[in-house]
């Protein structure tokens, strides 16, 4: 792991793809791709994943009618039967 994710608790380790592919997606996206942080949390049986990002950058993640979001929300939901775990995708301030 990187110094620009951290880990609340075991949950990175049950959701390694989606995490990897999760933080690459949002690097790709945002101007600055050193200020994304994905925090990860267990909540009610699913792995939580939120995500942080620069100033003025969550606009460009979010997008027009949050179809980016959504967007970023399949991909990563994918990604994660391949941990065979359900995630949500959270973005923060």
């Amino acid at each position: 792991m990187t110094d620009t994710e951290s880990t609340h608790d075991a949950s990175a380790a049950s959701a390694p793809t989606a995490v990897a592919v999760l933080t690459h997606v949002v690097r790709s996206i945002v101007d600055d791709p050193e200020a994304v942080v994905v925090e990860t949390s267990a909540n009610r049986g699913k792995v939580r994943l939120e995500v942080r990002v620069g100033p003025g950058d969550l606009g460009r993640v979010i997008g027009r009618r949050g179809r980016t979001a959504q967007s970023i929300r399949t991909v990563v939901r994918a990604a994660a039967t391949r941990d065979d775990v359900e995630v949500d995708v959270d973005f923060a301030d």
